[in-house]
């Protein structure tokens, strides 16, 4: 495919790659696509209101409960990274200096060995913090009770997950622009671009003057700022992507 051997010179010639990364990335692991039209966010309209920020601050029990059931599927399957997250995890052992900036809260490309610089710009599933007095939890911890309470001495304050709830700010943009700013090539796989300010990214890295290659399923609204567009499953184009590099 000349794509993907274009795509292959690119990363070839860039010491320093910046790759976005959505929910696409994660489907080849089992992990369902909220977002897409045959999922569950059109089937569950009231998912915005019971994950939002007021919900956890006026309900934070009945938050919890809700929480655990429209992610249930996520939090408790034993989840592995694909093919796909293990690409971009050899990319470094290439020599590559690999920035990641992800719209997943799956934990994934922690677990498959990027280690430079992963920006997990919505946040992480697996972890909650006590908003009182700053203590970390892990997965196990937070499943053990239907609400997790912080178990701090005299504190006993209902812990919050640590992912972006809606109507909460986003916290991780402007290091996720400068990842951008210290990268010679965008490498966007699996999103469809819809959530901003996430999709502001693309602008900036096209204001930064970086060569820039999107790999979706389908189109996006932001096809036109890309000089590389390829429409295929991301198992396959990273397969053969393996084979030119």
């Amino acid at each position: 495919m000349e794509q993907i051997d274009q795509l292959s010179k690119l990363i070839n010639k860039a010491t320093s790659i910046v790759i976005l990364t959505g929910a696409g990335v994660s489907t080849a692991s089992g992990i369902p696509d909220f977002r897409s039209t045959d999922g569950r966010w059109t089937a569950d309209h009231s998912r915005e209101f019971y994950t939002s920020r007021e919900y956890f601050l006026t309900e934070p029990e009945d938050f919890w409960l809700k929480y655990k059931e429209i992610f249930r599927i996520k939090l408790l399957k034993d989840y592995q990274p694909n093919k796909v997250h293990t690409f971009l995890s050899n990319l470094e052992t290439l020599g590559k200096k690999v920035s990641i900036v992800t719209q997943n809260v799956d934990g994934l490309h922690s677990l498959a060995g990027n280690e430079q610089d992963v920006i997990e710009y919505h946040g992480n599933l697996n972890t909650a913090t006590c908003p009182k007095c700053g203590k970390k939890y892990d997965l196990p911890f937070i499943m053990k009770e239907d609400v997790p309470v912080c178990n701090e001495r005299g504190c006993h304050t209902i812990l919050k997950p640590d992912i972006v709830l809606y109507g909460d700010p986003i916290t991780k943009h402007s290091e996720a622009e400068r990842a951008i700013e210290s990268s010679e090539l965008m490498l966007v796989l699996g999103t469809s671009l819809l959530v901003t300010p996430f999709s502001l990214l693309p602008s900036y890295a096209k204001q930064m003057g970086l060569p820039m290659v999107i790999i979706n399923r389908e189109s996006t609204p932001m096809d036109y700022l890309f000089d590389l567009i390829i429409h295929e499953e991301l198992v396959s184009a990273v397969e053969q992507l393996e084979e030119r590099l």
